[in-house]
């Protein structure tokens, strides 16, 4: 329960909307909320700067409804990755502000005090991809780190094999507090990007490539081998996992 639901919750009661004994109750639900089939973390936000994150992979869309409609109460803005538009059905019969992001597959609520009212005084993110068949996952990065309050740059199918229409938005990417670099097959662009740079490079490999790219494997063992200096690497397509680092840096910047 982060300190955005708290003001409420005491406003609430100052103003006599809700009473004491009911303010006590929804405290009671301080760190966690059990709800069977999920514990809902209240703490997250106090604890890490950002509220839980639903995954809705592998979850019924009844389950991602419930547990987003009890992340709402808490404030802030609230999201589920990996998401798809039967999920997001359900969401909005519950929360009707709702928004989903299809290519990225993110279902995210902005919160009337949330950091998306603020952007323009946040960092900046450049997310870069080396093809076109690279931007479901920059997507995800891309949405995720506006929805986490970073101002966004996309500079898509900017990949080696015509490395000039890199060169051609190299004064963009340069200007980033941080770069994510997304790509496939060899996965190369990360390194290149790594060379040019004075701001710290997130690669996240994709799953897109030929046979011998092993579902992203070869792009994700490639990137662990840069031989630029200053690139980290998340996992196979965690273009989430990218932003939420991203986001991270920034904040202590």
């Amino acid at each position: 329960m982060n300190d955005i639901y708290i003001r409420k919750l005491l406003k609430q009661v100052k103003n006599g909307n809700v009473s004491v004994d009911d303010a006590y109750e929804q405290l009671k639900e301080m760190p966690f909320k059990d709800m069977g089939f999920a514990s809902i973390d209240n703490h997250r936000a106090l604890r890490t700067g950002f509220p839980e994150v639903v995954f809705c992979q592998g979850k019924t869309p009844g389950q991602i409804g419930c547990i987003m409609s009890e992340l709402v109460k808490n404030g802030g803005n609230i999201m589920g990755t990996r998401a798809d538009r039967e999920d997001f059905d359900e969401v909005i019969k519950i929360i009707p502000k709702a928004r989903y992001f299809e290519t990225a597959r993110i279902i995210a609520v902005m919160d009337e005090d949330g950091r998306d009212s603020e952007l323009d005084s946040f960092k900046t993110v450049s997310v870069v991809t080396a093809g076109t068949a690279d931007i479901p996952v920059a997507e995800e990065a891309a949405v995720t780190a506006e929805i986490l309050g970073n101002r966004v740059d996309r500079i898509y199918d900017v990949g080696v094999a015509g490395i000039h229409r890199l060169f051609a938005k190299l004064d963009i990417i340069k200007k980033a507090d941080v770069v994510i670099v997304v790509a496939g097959m060899e996965g190369a662009l990360a390194s290149v990007v790594g060379g040019l740079v004075d701001a710290p490079v997130i690669a996240v490999p994709t799953s897109i490539g030929y046979g011998s790219n092993l579902g992203g494997l070869a792009a994700l063992l490639s990137m662990l081998n840069s031989c630029a200096n200053g690139v980290g690497v998340v996992n196979i397509d965690n273009g989430f996992g990218a932003a939420y680092l991203a986001s991270v840096i920034n904040r202590k910047r």
